[in-house]
């Protein structure tokens, strides 16, 4: 079942998501094996999010990019950018409405006079005034020009006109302040001439650069710093940040019908006097709009919902929306986890909660946490594995392998992973339960001391016992044959077989340092492979199954060991190629006679050679039994049919079953 998590805004007393590098690698490890690729292994990371030991859960961009999408659709269903007219029309017409029940008033009224003077004056009066009132333009601006010459007959309808003429030019100047500054909220005539003057400077620091000059940028922010609540650092900065406001503004004008933009360049025109305000805005976001292009000034947004938005509605979504755009555009163009560094994240915050903010914040950690525990680092350009993390990886994967083991495949018998009462190697380690007891007095009572911070008497406490480490003196050589042929990926077979290899390096690099293990990977032609390159190897995009170049290969690294010698073979599919007699590779499926034949002649090479070959097999085709039977009855080595699931256990097994009867043997050869 999927797990469910939810997500609370932060009061003060929950636990914040924590991790550290060991979960990190944790939640690597089958990737980097699968891929073998850091910075991949990162991207999928940061796509998915991480579970932490607590299992909790951090969001991946994958839900972030979903909450934000919600976010956007839910501004868009605000409102209607048709409101912004909408609501001036509504109110002229009912402006208009109430001058006509005036003007019907007064004319009512001179025809219940006797003054036959009065209502002629009345009725030509009224004649005219619905005239010019019927004649009115149908465009805004127009409708508004009109009226400004209009003598209305309602003192009421008069001064609602004028304040409509006020309200409309207070937004048309908050739509210009707005793009000049956020810190703008109150517009007096001090602050429209303090804008226009910042505005005027600013093109002016513009030509100074231009000309190769000092813009003067520290002046310049001196004088009116406050506009920027952001805190520029430089005019480079400081241009992003007006030319993002202005890029919204625009947005909304796309956003608009071609009738509702000329609607809005004719009442601006109309009702703002101030040309120089005009002047400079309209020249400082050409400038800018050449500077910063991948802003989106052609962007337009679609607005679904059914309430008229007013002038500053409309413009506080269309920040949001521009906002909430360039957060997805960093998000999905994120190269690794501190990418993310860059966003804001009070905006972040404000938009989408501080779940989010904290979850971003926490991303942007990831490969810093890594670096700074030496697990992986930057080499040309691209993020690698340290030998540190490699062996975290190897040790993940050792975890991983034991830890599907079922309790009773080891039965009751411990597997002693170090010997007893032989060679001493003058190390110690922590006890764990089923090790022989054998206590390092001294490291025990510091351990206790430490504990106990110097406090009598001492009493010692189980996690207190520190254990000598032996080691047994016999000794083994094994080369690890691993398919990496087309099939092993297509079949899902390579992650447990490479899981299986790494785990085998550092159970023996870790617990029999003096064993000898060399691995060759096997396709099409088989080739030797360090320790260090196993988190990188992936498989070949060849077919073929060169067993014999294979076996070949690792009997001349075992001639070069001492000890009892083996090969542990896993693969999905029976020799399909071989190293003719001329040397060029051969392949053929089926398999050819020929290629057995050559095969086999490798696994008697190995035999008098007095190597072992054991084989692990993840395909139960007939043609794969077929040739194992003839192998083994050559070897007498031995076969084993394994499921990915169960092929870590069956190798890992089988290999300390193997090490505690040579040491029991004193190390003799020829054990089955």
């Amino acid at each position: 079942m999927a797990g469910r998590f939810t997500y609370s805004r932060w009061d003060g007393t929950q636990r914040g998501f924590e991790f550290d590098a060991q979960i990190l690698i944790d939640e690597l490890t089958d990737d980097l094996v699968h891929h073998g690729d850091v910075n991949a292994a990162l991207r999928r990371m940061m796509q998915d999010g991480i579970r932490n030991g607590r299992g909790e859960q951090l969001m991946g961009l994958r839900e972030m990019l979903q909450k934000l999408r919600q976010k956007r659709a839910e501004i868009k269903e605000r409102g209607d950018l048709q409101g912004v007219y909408q609501e001036i029309a509504d109110e002229l017409n009912d402006i208009i409405d109430e001058e006509r029940h005036a003007i019907a008033d007064i004319l009512r009224d001179a025809e219940k006079s006797q003054d036959e003077r009065r209502r002629e004056i009345a009725g030509k009066s009224a004649e005219e005034k619905n005239f010019r009132l019927d004649m009115l333009p149908k465009d805004l601006a127009g409708k508004i020009g009109e009226l400004e010459h209009y003598d209305f007959q309602s003192e009421q309808a008069q001064r609602r006109f004028e304040a409509l003429l006020e309200k409309l030019r207070n937004q048309l100047m908050q739509q210009y302040l707005d793009q000049a500054s956020s810190a703008v909220e109150q517009m007096t005539p001090e602050m429209i001439g303090r804008t226009k003057d910042m505005l005027a400077a600013l093109n002016e620091m513009l030509d100074r650069k231009q000309r190769g000059q000092d813009p003067e940028f520290e002046i310049f922010m001196e004088r009116f710093g406050d506009f920027f609540p952001e805190n520029p650092q430089s005019l480079d900065e400081l241009l992003e940040i007006m030319a993002k406001r202005m890029a919204n503004a625009q947005a909304m004008l796309n956003s608009m019908t071609p009738e509702q933009r000329e609607q809005m360049r004719q009442l601006s025109e109309k009702l703002l006097q101030d040309m120089d305000l005009r002047w400079q805005m309209t020249e400082l976001a050409e400038r800018l709009q050449g500077m910063f292009p991948q802003l989106g000034w052609g962007s337009k947004q679609e607005f679904t919902g059914q309430d008229p938005m007013g002038f500053g509605q409309a413009m506080n979504s269309m920040q949001e929306l521009g906002d909430l755009d360039e957060l997805e555009n960093l998000m999905r163009n994120a190269s690794s986890p501190s990418a993310l560094a860059e966003a804001d994240l009070d905006r972040v915050a404000d938009l989408l909660g501080d779940d989010m903010a904290k979850s971003l914040q926490k991303m942007a950690e990831v490969t810093q946490k890594l670096k700074d525990a030496g697990l992986i680092e930057q080499t040309e350009g691209r993020l690698e594995m340290t030998p540190r993390g490699l062996r975290k990886i190897g040790e993940k994967a050792l975890r991983d392998v034991f830890g599907s083991l079922e309790k009773d495949r080891l039965g009751q018998h411990q597997v002693e992973r170090i010997g007893v009462g032989h060679e001493r190697t003058y190390e110690t380690k922590g006890y764990e339960y089923g090790d022989p007891f054998q206590l390092e007095i001294q490291r025990t009572l510091r351990n206790a001391l430490r504990r106990q911070g110097g406090a009598k008497p001492l009493k010692l406490s189980p996690e207190d016992f520190e254990i000598e480490q032996t080691e047994h003196l016999t000794r083994s050589s094994t080369v690890l044959m691993l398919d990496l042929s087309l099939s092993m990926p297509m079949r899902d077979y390579f992650l447990p077989a490479k899981k299986v290899a790494m785990a085998l390096h550092s159970l023996m690099s870790s617990q029999f340092p003096r064993d000898y293990l060399g691995i060759v990977g096997f396709s099409k032609t088989a080739r030797a492979l360090k320790p260090h390159q196993l988190p990188e190897v992936s498989w070949d995009f060849v077919y073929g199954t060169n067993m014999q170049h294979g076996f070949m290969l690792a009997r001349e690294m075992l001639a070069r060991q001492s000890g009892t010698k083996q090969i542990i073979m896993i693969t999905d599919g029976e020799p399909t190629a071989h190293i003719s007699g001329s040397g060029e590779v051969f392949f053929n499926y089926p398999p050819v006679r020929e290629t057995i034949e050559s095969t086999l002649r490798e696994v008697m090479r190995a035999t008098r050679e007095g190597i072992r070959i054991n084989t692990f097999m993840l395909d139960d085709s007939r043609a794969l039994q077929s040739f194992i039977e003839q192998l083994t009855a050559i070897n007498k080595g031995r076969a084993f049919f394994s499921s990915p699931e169960s092929l870590g256990e069956y190798v890992l097994v089988d290999f300390i079953e193997h090490r505690r009867q040579l040491s029991r043997l004193g190390g003799s050869r020829g054990i089955d």
